[in-house]
């Protein structure tokens, strides 16, 4: 159990990986800058973010079903987004680009819709490669 466990950590923290450095990737390709925000970079930032928060969860906890991981991710991407709202992750963001970029600038609509395009097919792909547990 122990192995598998390790093994789930460290699929999740690839997953985590690929899915920043495909981000930023894109940006770099597509705008140049960090910053920009084309409806490229912006919806397939927002959905590896949300790809990336998935992984977060399963590398928290390993033994947490894909469905449930998935609507714990989800919750927290659309929480942030709704934390938008306040202004404080604006105001967060003038200071640190780390908080900009776990938080967020500013909020959007289109944004709540492209979350789930980040965390479904990772939850479909691990309700296929997760082997079934047996009835005792």
């Amino acid at each position: 159990m122990l192995e598998s466990t390790r093994a789930v950590r460290i699929a999740a923290v690839l997953t985590a990986v690929l899915a920043i450095g495909v981000a930023f990737g894109i940006r770099a390709l597509a705008g140049g800058t960090l910053f920009s925000n084309g409806p490229l970079q912006q919806n397939t930032g927002t959905a590896l973010y949300a790809s990336a928060v998935y992984a977060g969860v399963v590398f928290l906890a390993p033994r947490c079903s894909p469905l449930t991981a998935g609507a714990y991710a989800l919750a927290w991407c659309w929480a942030a987004e709704t934390f938008q709202l306040t202004g404080i992750p604006h105001e967060l963001s003038r200071y640190s680009l780390l908080l900009r970029l776990i938080f967020g600038d500013a909020f959007d609509w289109l944004d709540i819709a492209w979350y789930p395009a980040g965390i479904v097919p990772l939850v479909l792909l691990e309700l296929l490669v997760k082997p079934r547990r047996r009835a005792a």
